[in-house]
């Protein structure tokens, strides 16, 4: 039966892989679909196959996620990102700057979350010096991927396998600890099965490299991903950005459809332009966006110029697109001059969100200026700008006869396109991408807490070493706590907490973990030992480098997690069989499924700068490639230096 499980636990990860080529299919499903098939097949044991959804590198990720929605929610990203990029005035001078933020920021906070919270940035920065964010977005994924590896908490893969490696020295343990009396311990068969199913290797030499399979401290990776990111980020940032490609945006592409509004803002006592020119202020040559005039009291200054300063009370006129609008809108104190009773309160700004509406010829707004139509009465919204397709609109924005067909964008409620959505008052109604508000009076806030989770984490490794070992020193409880007190501070709502939580990363995990285990307890992982034994003969530098090298590459065809689980158990047979110390080519498989360069599928990093970069397939084999074969190299070579078979 044994033999009947191995064949179908291969034909399972083929398919899988297979899938993963040829076919566009959620990961989430299937993998979903084959841990479902590896439980009705036998092949994993039903109480260990669910286990993966409640591990506890699952629980961290998710807290990480939350930790940094509460970051990009309360403007600190934003403020981060104007903070690193404010001076920058070309390509080479951003890319510096973001890759000396970047690879530390990746090392303690998941390297995903970094990447989600700069691709807006970037791109709004690109935008406004006439750069192609091709060529920033994606030495942005490496950069965060590079950081990643330099710490235990840096990217999911590191979770994963340290788990894995708790749980094998866990079973160990237990192994260690049973008294072995003749055939009268009845317990110690039951741990050897049970060992069997959990690790698939002997337990004898399970219990002599104990010590080997303690889980990572959160430095130990270290010693390995600091080089790899320093010598990587280096060479990507001096060598390998002719391999970038110089691809246009694709809204650029279709600059002359894009629709261009007419918005009117009024500059509050609060706000940071105040004083400054329009060029310090960062108005000037905005790509979309043109300052048309400056209403002061009733006196006009137009046209604008660079050093015309900017006044409190000021009512600035602006044509632009929406994805520049969303901009201005993140400006603390700018706000729509159409609506005297707009909500400026830092509490109310993430119940506010951006919205599009096109008017039907029914609706009652037809024939009347936005100052007589209340609005906001009628709506509870506020409107920022108006498009009319084809016409110059007058400058005030309040003046304007609304008509059937205009295109407004409101600030409204979160509810407003449910309650709104079936009304005839409107032919369309659609939400505008990262138009939510930002809780800038809770910055200073989840700073603090977020600081606090990374000196909590700093601390741990000092801790032990004294001999002060508790379990609340586990990464995962520091992680747990901080998301819970972003939370009850509210520097994100519970919905929002909810939603910023990747439930489909997190479902690939939970049934890669299952997959994985399934895939050693019933023989097959042994199985793809024996082989590669045969291949190295028994050299473990060799080995090494196979174990590397094999999962570098699935890696790039399946999912980083998927691959980690998998080669974790492979690497585990083949150190049994060579009777080697396994630390090292756990190790190599921790690295090499986190090192992901030369396929947009093979790391999440990747496939989220795609569509913004206007990536195709082919780039990232032409920029990841040489990455590949340099990182990997330094990599061998420091894994060999530092942990000895």
């Amino acid at each position: 039966m044994s033999s009947l499980q191995e064949i179908f636990a291969f034909l399972i990860v083929g398919a899988i892989f297979l899938t993963m080529q040829f076919r566009r299919v959620s990961t989430d499903v299937l993998f979903c679909g084959a841990l479902g098939l590896f439980v009705l097949l036998g092949i994993t044991p039903l109480e260990l196959a669910w286990d993966g959804f409640a591990n506890q590198a699952v629980i961290a990720i998710a807290g990480l996620l939350v930790v940094t929605n509460a970051l990009r929610n309360t403007g600190a990203l934003d403020f981060a990102g104007r903070w690193i990029l404010g001076t920058a005035r070309g390509e080479q001078s951003a890319l510096n700057r973001l890759s000396s933020v970047v690879v530390p920021a990746s090392a303690f906070l998941l390297n995903t979350a970094i990447v989600a919270m700069l691709v807006p940035v970037i791109l709004s920065w690109c935008r406004r010096h006439q750069i192609t964010a091709s060529r920033l977005l994606l030495p942005i994924s490496y950069l965060a991927i590079l950081g990643g590896t330099c710490t235990l908490v840096g990217t999911s893969t590191n979770f994963v396998v340290n788990e894995n490696l708790t749980k094998v020295y866990t079973a160990a343990g237990r192994l260690e600890t049973t008294p072995e009396v003749d055939d009268v311990d009845a317990n110690r068969p039951a741990l050897e099965q049970e060992n069997k199913r959990l690790a698939g290797v002997d337990s004898e030499w399970l219990v002599r490299h104990r010590d080997s399979l303690q889980p990572m401290g959160l430095f130990e990776i270290s010693g390995v991903g600091i080089p790899c990111a320093v010598i990587g980020g280096l060479l990507l940032i001096f060598c390998f950005r002719r391999f970038l490609p110089d691809r246009t945006e694709l809204l650029e592409s279709l600059e002359e459809r894009r629709r261009e509004y007419l918005v009117e803002m009024t500059v509050t006592s609060s706000c940071n332009l105040i004083d400054k020119t329009v060029e310090e202020g960062g108005l000037r040559n905005l790509p979309g966006l043109f300052l048309i005039e400056i209403d002061r009291d009733g006196q006009v200054i137009a046209p604008v110029a660079p050093r015309d300063q900017i006044r409190e009370n000021d009512r600035l006129v602006f044509t632009g697109v929406v994805s520049t609008i969303v901009d201005l809108e993140k400006i603390p104190g700018l706000i729509p001059a159409a609506d005297i009773n707009y909500e400026i309160a830092p509490q109310k700004a993430d119940q506010r969100t951006l919205v599009e509406v096109v008017l039907s010829p029914s609706s009652p707004l037809v024939g009347n200026t936005i100052r007589q139509a209340n609005f906001r009465q009628l709506y509870n919204a506020a409107v920022v700008a108006v498009h009319r397709n084809g016409q110059r609109l007058p400058s005030k924005i309040g003046d304007i006869v609304l008509a059937a067909g205009d295109t407004l964008l409101l600030q409204s409620s979160d509810d407003f396109v449910r309650n709104f959505r079936n009304r005839h008052d409107f032919y369309l109604i659609s939400g505008v991408e990262d138009g939510r508000g930002r809780r800038d009076d809770k910055m200073v806030l989840a700073c603090l807490i977020t600081a606090g989770l990374v000196l909590w984490l700093l601390a741990q490794p000092m801790l032990k070493q004294f001999g002060w070992v508790a379990s609340w020193h586990a990464p995962e409880v520091a992680i747990f706590c901080a998301a819970i007190g972003i939370i009850v501070t509210r520097c994100t709502t519970v919905a929002d907490a909810r939603r910023s939580i990747d439930l489909r990363m997190l479902l690939t995990i939970g049934a890669a973990i299952g997959i994985g285990t399934g895939f050693a307890s019933c023989g097959a992982a042994d199985r793809v030992a024996s082989v590669i034994s045969m291949l190295t003969l028994g050299s473990p530098v060799l080995t090494l480098v196979i174990v590397f090298g094999t999962t570098m590459l699935l890696t790039e065809m399946i999912s980083n997690a998927a691959v980690a689980v998998m080669m974790f158990y492979i690497a585990l047979s083949l150190a049994a069989r060579m009777d080697v110390d396994p630390r090292p080519l756990i190790m190599a498989v921790t690295m090499a499924a986190s090192l992901s360069f030369i396929s947009p599928i093979g790391y999440q990093t990747n496939l989220m700068v795609m569509g913004p970069g206007g990536y195709r397939p082919r780039d990232y084999l032409r920029a990841g490639l040489p990455m590949s074969l340099v990182v990997g190299l330094v990599a061998i070579v420091a894994i060999y230096l530092q942990w000895t078979f």
